[in-house]
């Protein structure tokens, strides 16, 4: 027979179990709903120009000429421009960061891995906006003397900052899969007479295979996704990019400069143009989920 102590902590228990659990289903639904609150009105509002005032979304997607005051509203150089830059970042960061992982993973000594690792993670913690300063000060000027640009605002300065900040995502999602990867890989490749070198690229990548891939999809979305640091080192020029020392203007750089003062119609295709940045984000989830998928199988 239970004595009345040990049935009174038992009923405790239970109900800090079942108050628990309310409260982590709470934390759930206030994330979800929250989601459903900003996709609901940013494709509300975004969505009102088409449906209520009869605009073209094909004509929204690839016209040329963004003239609110003359009801003018194209996105199509500024979607080039997001690709562009974010392509650009991706050439760049990725086999930076990679190698990066690569080094601290396998390669450097604990001593030198444990300063190294702290130092690139702090990157992550950096406001945009100081990446933007960094940029308008040290790579503009930069690109201004050794390329003879007038103005140094341009494509290649958006790609070199928007590079560095992809970096942290990269170098820690990669390092960590890396160092996921069993030790009896290394060990095995190794004792059949492989070379270190060899061993990395040849089976503790492809390994890690998964997990690299989700750091690329990370930095894709960090790159596209970027405001602040973009707006200083961009030159906004409403112009389809041909050349990696023209000034463009992005979808998050449109949003951001004239979301403040815009009212009626232009509002609303500030919000459209929202929809076209979170559809990009969407589909780099979708692609992250079928990685994490197929790397579980």
């Amino acid at each position: 027979m239970v004595t009345p102590p040990i049935e009174k902590a038992n009923k405790k228990k239970y109900m800090l179990e079942k108050l628990s659990g309310r409260v982590f289903l709470l934390c759930a639904l206030i994330s979800v709903i929250s989601l459903v609150l900003i996709i609901g009105f940013v494709f509300y509002r975004g969505f009102h120009p088409f449906v209520a005032e009869g605009y073209s979304f094909i004509d929204f997607l690839l016209g040329v000429d963004w003239v609110p005051s003359e009801d003018k509203f194209g996105i199509l150089p500024m979607i080039i421009a997001s690709i562009y830059a974010t392509v650009g970042a991706l050439i760049i960061g990725v086999p930076i960061g990679l190698f990066t992982a690569i080094f601290l993973a396998e390669i450097a000594p604990k001593q030198l891995a444990r300063i190294i690792s702290p130092a690139v993670q702090l990157l992550a913690g950096i406001p945009s906006v100081l990446y933007g300063v960094f940029g308008l000060a040290v790579i503009v000027p930069f690109l201004q003397n050794n390329l003879g640009l007038a103005k140094g605002q341009s494509l290649i300065a958006v790609i070199l900052v928007l590079a560095i900040m992809m970096l942290p995502t990269v170098v820690t999602v990669s390092e960590t899969a890396i160092r996921a990867v069993p030790k009896t890989y290394r060990e095995g490749s190794l004792a059949l007479g492989v070379s270190q070198i060899g061993t990395i690229f040849k089976v503790v990548v492809p390994a890690a295979k998964s997990g690299i891939m989700t750091a690329i999809v990370l930095g894709m979305g960090r790159a596209i996704g970027e405001t602040m640091a973009v707006i200083l080192v961009a030159g906004n020029s409403l112009i389809i990019p041909t050349s990696l020392t023209d000034s463009i203007r992005p979808l998050t750089t449109n949003i951001a400069l004239e979301m403040g003062y815009a009212a009626g119609t232009h509002q609303g295709m500030l919000f459209a143009t929202g929809i076209v940045l979170f559809s990009f984000i969407l589909i780099l989830n979708f692609v992250l989920a079928k990685i994490s998928s197929k790397g579980g199988n």
